[in-house]
Order: C-alpha cells, then structure tokens, then sequence
C-alpha cells in the first residue's frame, strides 16, 4: 500500500516504479548480504561505527579525523566538449554528493557558509541525503532544508542507497526537482543541453538508462546524475556526454596519498574519486560533502565541486 503522499509522483513515473522501491526498503533496506551490486553492505552493519571509533581512538587518530570531517573544500572541475552547444560554453554546476546530513551535522554547518557566495548555472544533488540506510529521515530533511535555502535554482536532485522514497514529496517541496530516469531540457539562446537522472543503482537497483536517455536527442550534448558510477558502462553506451555521482566517499579513511581502503562499489579504483573518462563518457566521482556511519575522514577531505562547461575549440 502507497502513502497518500506519493500519489503525485505515482503519476508522474507510474505505480510499478513505486512500489516495486517502496518493497524493497521494507524488506531489504537493512540487509548486510546479497542485496545490491556488491554481497557485503557494510553500511548496514550495525556495529560498523563502534569498530571504527575504537580503531582510531587505538591509534590516536580519532581527533584529526573527526576534525577532518567538517572541512569541506570547494573543487573545480572543466569538461571540454566538441558537442557543446556555443551558448552554455562556460556553463557551471554545482555539485554536491553524500550529505548524510543528519551525523554530518559539522559539515552542513560549514556548507551553509561556503554554497552562498558560489556562482554557478544549476546545482545537482546526487543522492545520500540520509544518514543510515533505514530508519527516520526528518532531521535529515531538516538539515538538508536549510542547506536548499542558500542554493540559487534550478536545484536537481537524485536518491541514494541511503534514501527512502517516502522523502521525495518533502525534497520536491524544497525546490529540488527529483528525477527518476527521467529527463529535463535546459535552453539557453534557442539551444538546449539535457539532463537526465536515474534512481538508485547501487542498493535498490531501480535505474532505468535506457528510459532516460530516451527522450534525448541523439547528437546533443547531455548529463547524467547517477547515485553511483557503477552505471559507466551504460552511461557511454546510452551516449551521455557527462556523469556525476557520488556514493564512493573516495574511500573515506584512507591511507596517506589518499588511497582507499574500501570503495562500497563494483568498479575500477580510478574512477572511485575525481575526475575520470571511459570511452566518450567523461565522468566525475564525488567524495561527498558528508560521512557514512562516523563523521570521521582521513586522507580524503569532503568536498562540493563547480564544474564548468567548455566548448572544444
């Protein structure tokens, strides 16, 4: 049985879409094994935090990190593209990933201090705007509400293997234009780019590619938000120019040169952090602005990035 509050989005991407991710977090949204693309969900291990707090409290590293945590950098990011349109050649997003707002509750607070003075065309949020991968979202939201506040519109937004879609309609309220494998157009002097957004393919497995990508016209210019990049191989061969994700962490703890220990996902290292390319498909990893399990990091400091749009030539 749907909420009542869903009905308006049942409409827009149908009734199968809904209740096939509304079971799954019933049934699975806490599941340590063989749920999603990998076999070990370490994010649904309970007793992960505690183990982590020991360890660096062991190694007197407990301090940094938690210090580490709440100093959110600001990145920079250019894409060159011969398939850009000449009108949005300077085009800028702001991209922000992983929130988790609710135990990143240091990390928001510096957020709503840094996003303020950003210049920038849209912003895109994908997805993770919960703490745990179950369990009540409304201080999540609350957070997350105050951040929308400082953000210039148009706001963008996709769901996380950390996310319920019970918060859709509350995120939607804000001003943030969720898309489940759906697909906007954005003109700028009579030309357009698109951007297209899929919901969760790490945990949920509810992305739909092709349906997305299906309104878009072949030879133009386009931007996927992807919660995870596991999903580069049908990126590229669905013709997406540009993908953003996020999911990774970069790791999160890491060792000194910022190497991970554990990425959470089913792909190469390389793409697990910054900037990467797979045939015609550029791509950008987020690390997050926010923490999974602990509001600890090491060797990987979070981060939102602007990046902008480059016409080649």
């Amino acid at each position: 049985m749907t909420d009542a509050s869903l009905q308006d989005l049942i409409k827009r991407i149908g009734a199968d879409h809904v209740e096939r991710r509304l079971k799954i977090e019933t049934e699975h949204e806490a599941q340590l094994f063989g749920q999603g693309t990998i076999f070990f969900n370490l994010e649904n291990a309970f007793f992960a935090p505690q183990i982590i707090k020991m360890a660096l409290k062991l190694t007197g590293l407990y301090g940094r990190a938690r210090r580490n945590a709440d100093r959110v950098l600001i990145r920079h990011n250019t894409v060159i593209s011969a398939n850009l349109p000449e009108n949005f050649d300077g085009f800028t997003i702001l991209h922000l990933s992983d929130l988790h707002a609710d135990i990143s509750v240091g990390a928001m607070r510096h957020l709503l201090g840094l996003v303020g003075d950003l210049n920038y065309d849209i912003c895109v949020l994908t997805g993770d705007y919960r703490g745990k991968t179950y369990g009540p979202f409304d201080k999540s939201l609350d957070h997350v509400s105050a951040l929308r506040a400082r953000l210039n519109p148009p706001v963008y937004g996709v769901l996380g293997n950390h996310d319920s879609i019970r918060m859709t309609p509350a995120l939607e309220a804000m001003g943030i234009r969720m898309l489940f494998n759906e697909c906007e157009t954005i003109a700028r002097g009579g030309e357009a780019i698109y951007l297209a957004g899929v919901d969760d393919p790490h945990f949920y497995r509810t992305d739909d590619i092709g349906k997305a990508a299906a309104p878009i016209p072949r030879d133009a210019f386009s931007v996927l938000l992807s919660h995870t990049p596991e999903t580069y191989r049908q990126a590229e061969q669905a013709g997406f120019d540009f993908m953003l994700s996020g999911h990774t962490h970069g790791g999160q703890l890491c060792l000194p040169g910022g190497f991970p220990i554990k990425l959470e996902s089913k792909l190469p290292r390389s793409m697990g952090a910054g900037a990467w390319r797979y045939g015609d498909l550029a791509g950008y990893t987020s690390v997050g602005a926010g923490t999974s399990l602990l509001p600890v990091r090491l060797n990987c400091p979070p981060e939102i990035t602007l990046h902008t749009l480059r016409r080649a030539g």
